[in-house]
């Protein structure tokens, strides 16, 4: 490895949004760890995908709802860094994982509300914790949130509840880790075509047709809406972008 070659961890790389973030941040000349939850070979191709354009990329398993497992991932991730890079730190974390289901607040269970716990906030608020040592001096650390933050969505209360505490908790990471030279800022998409939550939006044209009738641009999102935006938060171009929701949605409901 270069002395000046930079890594980034995504989780949830293998497919959608995650997918997309990762090909463009390699796009961007960067390293790629991704992790995928269940299908390997979708993650593989991603890998091939990234080493076609030049880059390194390795692909590990990570289930974010199983919270007892993050310390022994954690130690793949540096021995991967290890042996793949020579190194013990990487540079961008980009928060990505997660689950998505679309219930009303009268009809979410117990069950259910601490799956979306561990995988939309406990598990990313003690993976970040776990893996800040290993993050470089200027690092970042990009949190996905979600347009459902600041307009409502019914269905989405467990899901937006949990992703308003991780836009809260980012900026807690800016100013706490500002003195480590990491910076956290948060992108929060609006409503993407992507297979998320069961292809929501893509099986559903009845839905799409109504989710562009609210966006000015008269469109939903494309997963490289968003992926081109977080590689520009892993570049240098934007060093003074800190502590920020960044709405990547199209203006919808502006």
């Amino acid at each position: 490895m270069s002395a000046t070659t930079k890594i980034a961890l995504v989780t949830g790389g293998s497919r959608g949004l995650g997918k997309d973030m990762a090909i463009s941040i390699a796009r961007k000349g960067i390293d790629v760890i991704l992790t995928y939850r269940s299908n390997q070979a979708e993650a593989e191709e991603v890998v091939k995908a990234i080493e076609g354009m030049g880059q390194q990329a390795v692909v590990l398993q990570l289930d974010m709802s199983d919270f007892n497992s993050l310390d022994a991932f954690v130690q793949q991730v540096s021995a991967t860094l290890q042996s793949v890079w020579s190194t013990g730190s990487f540079d961008f974390l980009v928060n990505n994982a997660g689950m998505g289901a679309t219930v009303p607040f009268e009809k979410v269970t117990e069950e259910l509300f601490t799956d979306f716990l561990n995988v939309h906030y406990k598990g990313i608020y003690f993976l970040t914790q776990k893996l800040v040592p290993n993050i470089n001096p200027g690092g970042r650390i990009i949190n996905i949130s979600s347009g459902t933050t600041r307009f409502a969505n019914p269905g989405y209360s467990l899901y937006a509840s949990m992703k308003g505490a991780i836009e809260t908790f980012t900026k807690y990471l800016a100013k706490e880790l500002g003195a480590k030279g990491i910076g956290a800022n948060v992108v929060a998409p609006g409503p993407v075509e992507t297979d998320f939550n069961n292809a929501a939006i893509r099986s559903n044209p009845q839905m799409k047709g109504f989710l562009s009738s609210l966006s000015p641009l008269g469109r939903v999102g494309a997963a490289d809406d968003i992926g081109s935006v977080v590689a520009f938060l892993c570049t240098d171009d934007a060093r003074w972008i800190n502590g920020q929701r960044i709405e990547v949605s199209g203006g919808i409901n502006v």
